[in-house]
């Protein structure tokens, strides 16, 4: 079992994720492998407060250039996770 530190990385502060809290919806880093029962269980951990719905969206990698050199590289990509909450619960994002 894979601790709730390494699940849930960070939140993601956004102009989406604040348009999300209007209907109890937060957005999160979350590792690569995570699975929705794995996150709902971290949220529970570590935020106190039960799910309701889990979804995922995959961030493609994506190529990037530094601005004055011909380097090319790409971004890290990753996994984040959409956590919608019953109406009354709320997570304290600092």
């Amino acid at each position: 079992m894979k601790s709730p530190v390494n699940i849930i990385l960070s939140p993601r502060i956004t102009e989406k994720g604040a348009l999300l809290s209007s209907v109890n919806g937060y957005a999160f880093h979350v590792a690569k492998d995570a699975t929705k029962k794995e996150v709902a269980q971290a949220i529970k951990t570590v935020f106190n407060v039960m799910p309701t719905k889990v979804t995922f969206v995959a961030i493609p990698r994506k190529v990037s250039q530094t601005r004055g050199t011909n380097r090319k590289g790409l971004t890290a990509g990753g996994k984040k996770a959409y956590v919608f909450l019953k109406k009354g619960d709320t997570i304290e994002i600092a």
